[in-house]
């Protein structure tokens, strides 16, 4: 613990918080675009915290956070999609993401518990 930057999973999560903000650079609605950026942001966020804390109980705890804040981020982007402020590809690329993320952080948990 202590070397996030390493983390594969911290990696993919800070990539799709990237393509987040790209995405929604032009959006004029507020509202659902920091939701979105505040969730994609949080992921790798919660990953790194959790793994500077040294213990894994600490660190099971936020990667637990991280986790729900990819699938909040996966809501958004599915609201997003059906009021078509984005289209299949993108919220195809976010789906896909969002799910290996979370299954990358399942597995993280299970051998830190």
């Amino acid at each position: 613990m202590g070397k996030f930057e390493e983390l594969k999973v911290w990696q993919r999560a800070k990539e799709l918080a990237v393509y987040v903000y790209k995405l929604t650079r032009s959006w004029k609605d507020f509202s659902l675009r920091d939701q979105m950026r505040r969730a994609a942001v949080s992921t790798p966020s919660n990953i790194a915290e959790g793994d500077e804390y040294g213990s894994n109980k600490q660190s099971v705890k936020f990667l637990y956070i991280a986790k729900g804040s990819s699938a909040e981020l996966l809501t958004q982007a599915i609201i997003a999609r059906e009021i078509q402020y984005m289209g299949n590809c993108e919220i195809q690329h976010i789906a896909t993401e969002c799910k290996a993320i979370s299954a990358i952080l399942t597995r993280l948990i299970q051998s830190r518990s």
